[in-house]
């Protein structure tokens, strides 16, 4: 889901700063070379687009079908609007830009039973709450990740939903799931994943033996999330397409951008949304990692980062202690420094048709959260 828009009781950790900064030092991301990454085009969707008896918005995540070339959509809508769901569009895009977005299909995400998902308000614990989806390059399936529920406070009343990874036949159907690692389980203590923090990026290495997963954000027991002063650790696993983790790493998130506005009801949020696997490369992904700050907007970055050489962690109940060499990253490009007609809340990415030249597109959507103050944006970068 997009960045939380409500003020959420702060997490109590017994960890020192003087320990944290001794489990964790990274060294600043270093800039790519330049031009690596150029603005080609975006493309605006109306806001609340009617398409099949459905409300447009929300999207999360995206993926290019190799066996259709159109692109799969997911919408984080928790059945609040319609019941969950995914998109299939074509997207025209060129060299010369983006030059319309055409949704072709929907279908809503179904339960192993044949049924839709309910709404959270059903308090049955069978709500989910989409974020990401890929194509299965071996069966064409949709595999998609949703985030579960941590319950505010300690109210029985509130049902504690598990993250998990879904398989998804192509007209919705229900197919399977994904074996987690034991770190990505929620409760009601202190330690698992933080609330609204969990699983929003998947991606398939080019075979599709291995599925790489990362964390919005650091665990409870990893530490507080980022401050101005200091970024933070999430998990990043590596898992073979049967379960079975393969190894763990450490991702360095950046420190906030700005101190937020103490007026606003609103928390900062940062962490990341998307992850993507280089196809040349089984130890290369690329990273988004997006930032709310109230009274300064958004800031999306994308980092090129590598596990080589990072510390193996899928055995550390704790990043918080002991010494931890993070996954190495450097900056591709800050969106604020594109040429966009604004910076929304980008949470999916995928990678698009190469263009002459050699250069290859990445192409983003925004999630705006079905609200009239954002937007949903189709935005295609090109990469040399």
């Amino acid at each position: 889901m997009g960045p939380r828009r409500s003020v959420r009781p702060v997490a109590t950790i017994a960890l020192c700063c003087a320990v944290l900064a001794a489990a964790f030092t990274a060294p600043p991301a270093q800039a790519g070379p330049q031009p690596a990454v150029r603005m080609v085009g975006e493309s605006i969707v109306p806001h609340q687009l009617r398409f099949l008896g459905t409300t447009v918005g929300g999207l999360s995540g995206i993926d290019r079908d190799p066996y259709t070339g159109e692109y799969v959509l997911i919408s984080d809508d928790r059945s609040y609007q319609q019941p969950a769901r995914f998109y299939t569009a074509r997207i025209d895009v060129d060299a010369g830009g983006v030059h319309g977005v055409t949704f072709t299909g929907t279908h809503a995400l179904r339960q192993p039973d044949g049924s839709t998902y309910p709404p959270p308000t059903a308090n049955d614990g069978k709500a989910v709450d989409p974020e990401e989806i890929r194509v299965d390059p071996r069966t064409g399936h949709y595999w998609w990740s949703q985030e579960g529920n941590r319950p505010k406070g300690q109210d029985p009343a509130e049902p504690l939903i598990q993250p998990s990874i879904e398989f998804t036949a192509r007209f919705g159907g229900h197919v399977g799931n994904l074996p987690l690692p034991r770190h990505y389980r929620i409760s009601r203590h202190e330690h698992g994943p933080r609330r609204n923090l969990v699983l929003e990026a998947i991606t398939f290495s080019t075979n599709g033996s291995v599925l790489t997963t990362a964390l919005e954000g650091p665990l409870l027991q990893d530490g507080p999330e980022p401050t101005t002063e200091r970024g933070a650790l999430a998990r990043v696993t590596r898992q073979e397409r049967t379960g079975e983790v393969l190894d763990q790493f450490a991702y360095p998130l950046e420190p906030l951008f700005a101190e937020p506005d103490p007026t606003s009801p609103w928390n900062p949020d940062t962490g990341v949304p998307a992850i993507l696997a280089y196809p040349d490369d089984p130890f290369r992904y690329l990273v988004l990692e997006r930032s709310y700050v109230p009274g300064s907007g958004f800031k999306v970055r994308l980092f090129e980062t590598d596990i080589r050489g990072a510390t193996e962690v899928q055995d550390r109940y704790s990043l918080a202690t002991g010494t931890v060499r993070p996954m190495r990253k450097r900056l591709l490009t800050d969106l604020r420094d594109l040429n966009l007609s604004t910076v929304d809340n980008i949470e999916g990415m995928t990678w698009g048709p190469d263009l002459p030249g050699g250069e290859h597109t990445l192409l983003l959507v925004s999630d705006d959260n079905f609200s009239p103050e954002e937007v949903t944006q189709v935005v295609a970068l090109g990469l040399r």
